[in-house]
């Protein structure tokens, strides 16, 4: 049966005249506690927060003092006690509540600092399983769910970010803090342990090795409010998950303007593909497709043949660099209107050329996404979510089965593979030329694969136009598709365009069609029998 509320209109202004501090980060825990102790506020404290309080000569009544039990079991059991519980649960305004302090010696708390042992940072220290079960507070959570629930005369602090405006808060009230300041850090505060219990059922079930388990949950922090969505009219902002693949995440923002969502999605999508490469890569975004990939003996060359496949649509796009972004290359991307660089790093003269184009963001991560990394992949649906491993399947050429009777040279083989990652990371149906490690014509999200062979072609011809180039790119390339040629057609039109040798994951009904037609047209072939949709 659910309790039933008796209590009168919540306070607005309530003094502070007792603190509770228990905190793992130490960040600015001397400096709120002096200010406190300077207001009159009695600060009960634990462990190392009461010791480098003393040590600071901050009045400090220990725990174990005010309960009448010290700490135990190795600081397990510290706070979970009638004494520090009901000083923060009890509602001022119910008699019942305060006949009951009166009777058990429970003096109020009205202040409650705590922040958490770092579980999410042990984890991805990789500690061992004992480790990280160690770092799994018990107390802290208890305490902050306490004095969030009965914020109405609790004010509750889980982040040294909100010191400030806690000690501004006391200030302009006379000792006091708002409804409207307690009900804001309650909220934070249930959005805090419920990321941190999310973050211990996700390690848990890992540890299990339980994919999908019976209930998950998904946490983020908010890393920034966006001016709107993918669309004007929809607001948007960019939580991060913790998780320390590099990527956009973890990027440094050098310069330019504030990235918006598209930036971010697109900018996503460029740093995944580059990183599939070994070689020196460059790869062109736009609305989330490539629109120019390639591989070369430096970024300087890579970043011509890509920018070669398809020029007009490379304008505002995002460029990613699988390197050290050197001088040679940022002269070049400077004199394309680009909203966003990517890259690993930047040498000191290449961040001097790009520093000329001011509206230009250029974000440094560190170090590239590893492409065969395990991790999880999350939509939205109505009423729910999707969830999936992340396409981390990657095809070498040990793992092609030949089907034609001509067998791929070992150039042809080189560029089908280049070709079948870049398709992975294009929307379906996806169609890729390539040749000499470059892509030469791309056709991405097309209701029929025919269309995206068509398209592809088509633009390699207006590209070779523009250059000047006596015929197309597909000219004696290879071509990729995510998925199978469900007909022939789609192969054929490949054929018509040029291609030598064809790489697919194979699965078809109209397998032996496709095989016939290819080695009508003298055409090799390989099966991946993996498939690459992106949707």
């Amino acid at each position: 049966m659910s309790p039933t509320p008796q209590h009168t209109s919540s306070p607005d202004l309530v003094p502070v005249a007792r603190a509770l501090i228990s905190v793992s980060d130490k960040t600015g825990l001397v400096d709120l506690g002096k200010a406190l102790a300077a207001r009159g506020v009695e600060i009960l404290s634990t462990g190392g927060s009461a010791k480098a309080l003393l040590d600071a000569g901050v009045p400090v009544v220990e725990v174990g003092a005010h309960t009448g039990f010290p700490e135990m079991m190795d600081g397990r059991v510290k706070t979970l006690h009638p004494r520090i519980h009901g000083g923060i649960l009890a509602r001022r305004d119910l008699e019942s509540h305060t006949r009951a302090m009166d009777e058990h010696d429970i003096p109020g708390i009205d202040l409650v600092v705590v922040n958490l042992y770092p579980f999410e940072a042990t984890v991805a220290k990789g500690a061992d399983f004992a480790t990280c079960i160690e770092n799994i507070d018990i107390g802290g959570p208890s305490l902050i769910r306490g004095a969030a629930k009965n914020h109405d005369f609790v004010a509750i602090v889980t982040d040294p970010s909100d010191y400030a405006e806690l000690l501004a808060q006391l200030d302009a009230g006379d000792g006091r803090t708002t409804l409207d300041f307690r009900r804001r850090l309650a909220a934070k505060a249930y959005a805090r342990t419920g990321a941190y219990d999310s973050a211990i059922a996700a390690w848990f079930a890992g540890q299990l090795g339980e994919a999908y388990p019976r209930r998950i949950a998904f946490a983020g922090e908010l890393k920034q409010t966006l001016r709107y969505g993918e669309n004007p009219h929809q607001t948007a902002a960019f939580y991060t998950s913790g998780e320390t693949r590099p990527g956009i995440a973890t990027a440094t923002q050098l310069q330019g303007k504030e990235l918006s969502y598209n930036n971010l999605n697109d900018t996503d999508a460029a740093f995944e593909l580059v990183a599939e490469f070994e070689r020196p890569a460059i790869a062109i975004i736009k609305h989330a497709n490539p629109c120019g990939v390639a591989e070369g003996a430096d970024l300087h060359d890579a970043y011509a043949k890509a920018l070669a496949c398809d020029p007009v649509s490379a304008f505002g796009g995002i460029i990613a660099c699988n390197r050290t972004l050197d001088a040679a290359t940022a002269e070049e991307i400077a004199k394309l209107f680009a909203e966003v660089v990517i890259a690993p790093d930047a040498d000191e003269e290449a961040r001097r050329v790009l520093a000329s184009k001011k509206n230009l963001r250029v974000l440094l991560t560190g170090a590239l996404p590893d492409p065969a990394a395990a991790g999880l992949s999350v939509k939205s649906l109505s009423g729910g979510y999707l969830v999936q491993t992340r396409d981390n399947g990657r095809i070498a050429a040990a793992d092609l089965k030949v089907v034609t009777k001509r067998v791929p040279t070992a150039a042809e083989l080189a560029d089908l593979v280049f070709a079948f990652r870049v398709a992975k990371h294009v929307k379906s149906n996806a169609i890729v030329y390539a040749k000499g490690a470059a892509t030469v014509g791309i056709g991405a999200g097309q209701m029929s694969r025919v269309d995206s062979s068509r398209i592809a072609a088509w633009k390699s011809a207006d590209a070779a136009t523009a250059a000047g180039l006596p015929e197309a790119g597909t000219r004696g390339s290879v071509v990729a598709s995510d998925a199978f040629f469900p007909f022939a057609d789609g192969l054929i039109a490949a054929a018509e365009a040029g291609v030598t040798a064809v790489i697919q994951p194979g699965g078809s009904v109209r397998d032996a069609e496709v095989i016939a037609a290819a080695d009508e047209r003298g055409l090799a072939m390989v099966f991946t029998g993996m498939r690459h949709f992106r949707h």
